[in-house]
C-alpha cells in the first residue's frame, strides 16, 4: 500500500467525521487497540502505512471497507474531489461532558456484548429501586387531559406559585410569581441563563470539581470558565482566597454548586457568607445550584445563598429529579430574587429565550404543587435507618479501609469524591484508570477530571445501590486496586 495515498484517505476521514488525533487515540484505547501518537502522525504525515491489524482496526472505526484505502482515487466513497463534509461545530472543541463521556461508551459496548455493567457512574435514582411517590404520580395521571397544550413560557401559575412559597420560607428575599422559569431539569436552564449573560470572553467563576454543564455551557456560550478550588482539606468548602484571586475585570459571575455534585459537601453559613462578600465588593451575579438542597444529612440544615444576598442579583436553581426521584420526568425551575433591577436587561434576555422554547414539560409541571408540599419520602432516605443514609454510611468507611484510597465523608447528596494515590498506583492518567477499573471488573466510575479536576487523582462513586451492592462493587475495587499499576 502507498503510504501517501493512505494518509490522504485517513485524513480524509478524520475531516468527514470532525475528529482529531486525540479523538482517534481514545478510541483505541476505548476498543483495547494499541495506537500510539507517534505512530499515528507516522500514518498521517504519509511517512509509513499501517500493517493489517491497524486498517482493519480503521476500517471499523470509519465504517468503510479496508479496500477504501487501496482505492486510487482520493475522493471518500468514491464521491468527487471538492465534496462539502459537515463537522461538528468548532464551539463544541473545548466543551467536556464526561459524566456521559468515552468511558460510558466504552460501557455502553460493552454491555452490547452481553457483558453485565455495575453504573456508579450518574445519579439516576429509579433502577436502583428507588420510586416516585404514588401521589406524585397519581396526580400528574389525573391532570393529562389538562396538559396536552402549552403553558406560559415561564411555567403553570400553579407551580410557580407553590415554588415561591417555597423559597420564602427559605427566607430568598423579593421574589415574585414572574422571577420564576420552570426548565426541562436544571440542565436546560443552565444553558439558558449563560446563553443570556455572556458576550465572548466573559468569564465566569465555577468550583473544581465541578458539575461539568456548568463549565460546558459557559463555553458554548462563548465565554471562559475559570475554576476557583474547592479544599478537600476543609470539607470540600470552596478556597475563598483562590476566588479572591482568580477575580478579574472581566468576571460577571460566579457559580456556587450546594449541596456539591461530586463531593456531597454543604457549605458552612459562614463560607457562603464569605462568597456573597466577594461578589458585593466585584458586583458580580451569583448563580447557585441547590438541586440537592432536601437531601441533607446528620441533622445540618441546607442555607440558600441568596438569602443572604438581598442586595444582589441571585439565580437560584433547583428541582425535584433527585429530591423525589423523578430525573425522567425533567421539572427544574430557576428563581431571579435581591436586586433585579441590576440585571433589567438580562432578563429581558431570559425572557426572549424562555419565549423561543415555548415551554417546558407541561404534566411534569403539574405536580410540582403536591410534590413540594405534600408527604416528603426523600426524608425516610437521609436518616439513620434510611437507605441514603446507609449506603453513604457503608460506602465512606468501605472507600477509607482499602489501602491508597481516602475520601471525606459527605454530607449531602448521593456521590463521594474519593482520593487515590496516584504515585502508588502510578496513576498519569484518570480516564484510562476508569477504563482499566472497567474492563477488568465491570465497574462503572467517573474519573476526577470528568469533574474538571485538574490531577489524576480522583473518582467520582455514585452510592445508590443498596448496600449489598455496593459491599461487592467495593470488594472488586479493593481487588483491582492490590494489583493495579498503570502502564
Amino acid at each position: 500500500m502507498e503510504s501517501s495515498n493512505f494518509a490522504i484517505k485517513l485524513n480524509q476521514l478524520l475531516e468527514r467525521d470532525g475528529l482529531k488525533q486525540v479523538d482517534l487515540i481514545k478510541i483505541a484505547e476505548a476498543r483495547n487497540f494499541k495506537l500510539g501518537k507517534s505512530q499515528l502522525s507516522q500514518y498521517l504525515s504519509g511517512k509509513t502505512a499501517p500493517r493489517k491489524e491497524t486498517l482493519e482496526f480503521l476500517a471499523g472505526v470509519f465504517n468503510v471497507e479496508v479496500d477504501f484505502f487501496n482505492a486510487a482515487d482520493n475522493a471518500i466513497g468514491g464521491e468527487p474531489d471538492g465534496i462539502r463534509f459537515f463537522k461538528k461545530s468548532g464551539k463544541l472543541d473545548n466543551v467536556l461532558y464526561d459524566v456521559r463521556g468515552p468511558v460510558v461508551e466504552e460501557a455502553a459496548r460493552m454491555e452490547s456484548e452481553g457483558t453485565n455493567v455495575l453504573k456508579l457512574n450518574i445519579g439516576n435514582p429509579a433502577p436502583f429501586g428507588f420510586r416516585t411517590p404514588d401521589e406524585v404520580i397519581y396526580d400528574m395521571r389525573s391532570q393529562l387531559t389538562e396538559c396536552e397544550g402549552y403553558s406560559d413560557s415561564k411555567g403553570l401559575f400553579s407551580a410557580r406559585k407553590a415554588i415561591m412559597q417555597y423559597y420564602q420560607i427559605k427566607n430568598v428575599p423579593n421574589v415574585s410569581i414572574d422571577d420564576i422559569y420552570t426548565g426541562n431539569g436544571v440542565s436546560e436552564l443552565i444553558n439558558l441563563s449563560m446563553q443570556a449573560l455572556l458576550d465572548s470572553g466573559d468569564e465566569v467563576l465555577i468550583p473544581s470539581p465541578d458539575y461539568p454543564l456548568w463549565t460546558a455551557c459557559v463555553t458554548l456560550a462563548g465565554g471562559k470558565a475559570v475554576h476557583y478550588r474547592c479544599d478537600e482539606q476543609a470539607d470540600w468548602n470552596p478556597d475563598i482566597d483562590d476566588i479572591k484571586r482568580l477575580v478579574s475585570p472581566r468576571t460577571k459571575a460566579i457559580v456556587i454548586i450546594n449541596p456539591n455534585n461530586p463531593t456531597g459537601a454543604l457549605y458552612t453559613k459562614d463560607v457562603l457568607e464569605q462568597i456573597v462578600e466577594v461578589a458585593r465588593q466585584n458586583q458580580l451575579i451569583i448563580f447557585s445550584d441547590e438541586i440537592y438542597d432536601r437531601l441533607v444529612m446528620d441533622g445540618l440544615e441546607h442555607v440558600s445563598v441568596a438569602s443572604l444576598a438581598p442586595d444582589l442579583f441571585c439565580v437560584t436553581f433547583s428541582g425535584l429529579s433527585k429530591s423525589h426521584m423523578i430525573a425522567g420526568f425533567r421539572i427544574g425551575w430557576m428563581v431571579l430574587s435581591g436586586n433585579k433591577k441590576l440585571g433589567r436587561d438580562y432578563i429581558q434576555g431570559l425572557n426572549m429565550l424562555a419565549n423561543m422554547r415555548l415551554c417546558s414539560n407541561v404534566p411534569a409541571q403539574s405536580i410540582v404543587q403536591t410534590a413540594l408540599w405534600g408527604y416528603q419520602s426523600v426524608k425516610t432516605y437521609i436518616v439513620p435507618g434510611g437507605r441514603i443514609y446507609e449506603q453513604r454510611e457503608y460506602v465512606y468507611k468501605a472507600l477509607n479501609d482499602i489501602p491508597g484510597i481516602s475520601a471525606v465523608k459527605p454530607k449531602a447528596a448521593f456521590y463521594i469524591f474519593p482520593k487515590i494515590d496516584a504515585k502508588k498506583f502510578n496513576i498519569k492518567n484518570d480516564e484510562k484508570f476508569a477504563l482499566d477499573l472497567l474492563r477488568e471488573k465491570k465497574i462503572l466510575i467517573i474519573n476526577g477530571k470528568g469533574f474538571n479536576w485538574p490531577e489524576p487523582d480522583h473518582f467520582r462513586v455514585v452510592f445508590l445501590p443498596r448496600v449489598e451492592v455496593l459491599e461487592d462493587a467495593m470488594g472488586k475495587i479493593r481487588d483491582f486496586l492490590d494489583y493495579y499499576k498503570q502502564m
